[in-house]
């Protein structure tokens, strides 16, 4: 692992919610106890207890159950803001099956979660039941998790279906079952950004009317990248996406300016990416004074994104691609208007020398 990664182990999700965003869902009352026992991972009644290595969040939330996220280090001390994405109709995966029991486990799971349950929760146990629960059979029942560890309406998976079981080898798997690329969206949702460190010249509070704003980096950073990995039951895989840095967007925050943005490529030197606007053609010129209150100055980099299915950020980028990644931070500029720099006072001295005050 490089030096400064940062490893989250998102704690197991208790079997408890699942069991009651199953009978939310399919609009049932359910005992006390079916809120009470979880079944867990080896079949038991007694609640999931995590561990030093199994526990932690993210601070997106947990990412179902058994689901290993990974971050690169994003410079020490540095800002950071989770990733946006640069296209507004993306949306992360609200649900996905994971591999969470054996047959033998499963059905201790039924028998303890739904004890008592009203129909039509009592009629999907009867269902298992009569399936035996594939007891004898080669394979592992897969179970629905859902991204924020609570039922959504959004999830895409069928009432009938909470757990499918899954087979070595599985002749039409569900669209909804986790792959590296579903895990691929879940890292890229789990991403988190550094905010471009911008330095203006002059600085943010003593910006000038008509006098172009110079932008660089305060340092350069580099690419980061996010792994989502499962290894549950024999069941292993992983994808990550790289972010890497390729522009920074800034903005005025005001029309009264002329240009109001400009977009500069970010430049590769030692490893990291950086910026200077000078010589880019384009500053951005306040033409009107912010008077006492502040103009909101907006930078934004746009991080090209790919992914891989594997735990390796150099391997081979895989299809279909993902949207552009955002990070942006907004600041309070206050522009002056300074008489001598938008018109020179001619005066003439005795001599009829031409002196240009200020």
């Amino acid at each position: 692992m490089p030096p400064g990664a940062e490893v989250i182990m998102l704690r197991p999700a208790l079997r408890t919610a699942v069991v009651i965003g199953l009978l939310a869902a399919l609009g049932t009352g359910f005992p006390a106890n079916a809120g009470e026992t979880t079944g867990g991972d080896s079949g038991t009644t007694e609640p999931d207890q995590p561990g030093d290595d199994s526990g932690g969040d993210s601070g997106k939330g947990s990412i179902g159950a058994h689901v290993r996220i990974s971050r690169s280090g994003t410079g020490s001390g540095r800002p950071t803001t989770p990733a946006t994405s640069a296209d507004v109709d993306w949306k992360p995966p609200a649900c996905w099956y994971e591999p969470m029991y054996t047959p033998d486990e499963y059905e201790k799971f039924i028998k303890s979660a739904y004890t008592g349950a009203r129909e039509p929760a009592a009629g999907y146990a009867r269902k298992r039941a009569g399936q035996k629960y594939h007891k004898g059979d080669k394979g592992l029942w897969w179970q629905v998790q859902f991204r924020d560890e609570k039922y959504s309406s959004v999830c895409p998976v069928d009432t009938d279906n909470w757990e499918i079981w899954v087979p070595p080898v599985d002749p039409a798997p569900d669209p909804h079952k986790l792959t590296p690329e579903i895990l691929s969206e879940l890292a890229y949702n789990a991403t988190v950004l550094p905010t471009p460190p911008v330095v203006l010249k002059p600085g943010a509070g003593r910006l000038v009317v008509n006098l172009g704003t110079r932008v660089t980096l305060d340092g350069d950073f580099g690419r980061v990248w996010t792994t989502a990995a499962l290894d549950h039951k024999g069941v292993r895989m992983a994808a990550t996406t790289v972010a890497t840095p390729v522009a920074l967007r800034v903005d005025a925050g005001t029309a009264d300016a002329d240009p109001r943005s400009c977009t500069y490529d970010l430049v590769e030197r030692d490893g990291g990416y950086t910026v200077d606007s000078a010589g880019a053609g384009c500053e951005v010129t306040y033409r009107r004074s912010s008077g006492d209150a502040a103009y909101p100055f907006r930078a934004s980099i746009t991080w090209k994104v790919t992914w891989t299915d594997s735990a390796d950020p150099d391997g081979p980028a895989r299809a279909p691609g993902l949207p552009d990644g955002l990070s942006t931070v907004e600041q309070d500029v206050t522009v002056r208007e300074i008489q001598a720099l938008n018109r020179a006072r001619v005066t003439r001295g005795s001599a009829g020398r031409v002196h240009r005050v200020g």
